[in-house]
C-alpha cells in the first residue's frame, strides 16, 4: 500500500492544491468520507463543507460549496463549484455564499415547481448557515 496519493483541488477561478496527501476528508452529499491511498474507485458529489487534506507538512483545509470528487488509481481530483482556503475565508465570503443560497431558495419557492428543487435549495441554505456556525463566522 502506498503512503500517499496525488490530490488536486480545482475551482473555476483557480487551482488551489496539487500535492501528495495521506488522506482527504470529503464532505459528500451522501455523507462525509475519507479517501486514502488505494481507495476503491469512486465518484461523489460534494455538499457545502470543509474539505481537509492530510499531508507530511500538516493539514490543508478548504471551504467547498459543491462539485464532484473523483477517487481513482492515480489519486483524488476535486472539481469544486467554489473553493476557498479556510485561512482566507472571511465573514464577507460567508455572507456572499449564504446570500446566494438564500436567493436560490426564494427563487425555487416562487417558481412553484418541483418540490425536490425547493427542498434542495433549502438544504443548500441550511448547509451554508451551518458552515458559518462551524467556522464561528
Amino acid at each position: 500500500m502506498a503512503d500517499t496519493m496525488q490530490f488536486d483541488l480545482v475551482s473555476p477561478e483557480r487551482r488551489l492544491a496539487s500535492l501528495q496527501a495521506s488522506a482527504v476528508q470529503i464532505p459528500g452529499t451522501e455523507g462525509d468520507m475519507t479517501a486514502m491511498p488505494d481507495h476503491a474507485a469512486t465518484i461523489t458529489t460534494l455538499r457545502p463543507g470543509i474539505l481537509r487534506a492530510e499531508t507530511a507538512q500538516g493539514a490543508s483545509e478548504y471551504v467547498v460549496t459543491g462539485g464532484f470528487a473523483e477517487i481513482g488509481a492515480e489519486g483524488i481530483t476535486v472539481l469544486a463549484e467554489k473553493a476557498i482556503p479556510v485561512d482566507e475565508m472571511t465573514k464577507a465570503h460567508l455572507d456572499e455564499l449564504v446570500a446566494g443560497a438564500r436567493a436560490a431558495h426564494e427563487q425555487a419557492e416562487k417558481a412553484n415547481g418541483d418540490h425536490n428543487l425547493v427542498a434542495d435549495a433549502a438544504k443548500l441554505l441550511a448547509d451554508m448557515e451551518a458552515l458559518g456556525d462551524h467556522m464561528s463566522l
